[in-house]
């Protein structure tokens, strides 16, 4: 028997040690909702997985965004099914939005024979783009899983991959998947020259936005994310810090209030403290706003 879906109206920083630990949950029963399949970031932690989220459809398990490490089994304890899916949708590929990707498509044929859509980023002189990768890595003469080859249609395992490329430097959005009423927009945002893409997801009369690791400095990202009932954005870096490669939390917070988002959910969690950070993102921000766990469930609607 499943345990009920963990629903998390509003955490605070403080209340987050009694909740980090993962445990199995579902979102199954959501109209349109979207699970935190892995909060975490690059560095080790043992209660997060690294970035991947799932966006849940009349019970269905139809959106997987980011396939960092453990979201292989996330995945598999919320309850997702690979024959559900519709698209997998990658927002940039460093190792910590990728690497279990190759575990979801491991047997995948046994699970599924239709193709699966599969999105990402154009490249540059510093990563490849998302067709360059998979090549690299699942070509069955070359590639490093070469038993996967399969998933780009040549001899060897793995679903077939249909796969489409955003160009990550183009100023408007673009569209790239429409079917059944579900429609996903696409928009490059700044990430220190790696290529990076957020996506805003439309399905059910709910709009969810996943936007990506970003410096938040793409004055375009705020129409794009515009009402936005689910705002997820990556909070890497405490208060007072400054990256190259991350928002810090105030600029997170005027993402979120400039969207006029109805709630904001904070994800991709570093390792500082969480109590100033959310402080600086509430001076900002005044809707509700929740810390992700992994396996946590949001209801879009």
């Amino acid at each position: 028997m499943r345990a009920p879906r963990l629903l998390v109206p509003v955490l605070t920083a403080a209340s987050l040690g009694l909740a980090a630990s993962a445990s199995a949950q579902t979102c199954d029963t959501a109209a349109v909702g979207v699970q935190v399949l892995g909060s975490g970031g690059p560095r080790v932690n043992r209660d997060r997985a690294s970035s991947s989220y799932l966006v849940w459809l009349a019970g269905q398990g139809r959106l997987l965004v980011d396939a960092g490490g453990g979201a292989f089994l996330r995945f598999g304890q919320a309850g997702g099914r690979l024959e559900d899916l519709s698209l997998i949708a990658l927002s940039h590929l460093h190792p910590d939005h990728v690497s279990d990707l190759p575990a979801l498509l491991w047997l995948s044929e046994q699970a599924r024979k239709e193709p699966l859509r599969i999105v990402g980023p154009s490249g540059n002189d510093s990563v490849p783009s998302l067709p360059t990768f998979l090549s690299r890595l699942l070509d069955e003469k070359t590639g490093a899983f070469q038993l996967l080859g399969g998933a780009l249609r040549g001899a060897g395992q793995g679903v077939p991959l249909d796969v489409s490329v955003v160009d990550a430097a183009r100023v408007e959005p673009t569209i790239v998947f429409e079917q059944n009423g579900v429609s996903v927009a696409a928009l490059g945002v700044p990430h220190a020259g790696i290529p990076s893409v957020a996506y805003r997801v439309q399905a059910a009369g709910a709009v969810m936005v996943f936007g990506s690791d970003q410096t938040g400095t793409n004055p375009r990202f705020a129409e794009f994310a515009r009402n936005a009932d689910v705002l997820v954005l990556h909070f890497m870096i405490g208060a007072g810090a400054k990256s190259p490669l991350h928002a810090a939390p105030d600029v997170v917070g005027r993402m979120a209030r400039d969207a006029g988002a109805r709630r904001l959910v904070l994800s991709h969690i570093g390792q500082f403290n969480l109590d100033a950070a959310v402080a600086e993102v509430k001076k900002e921000y005044m809707g509700p706003v929740t810390l992700a766990v992994d396996l946590q469930c949001t209801p879009a609607r």
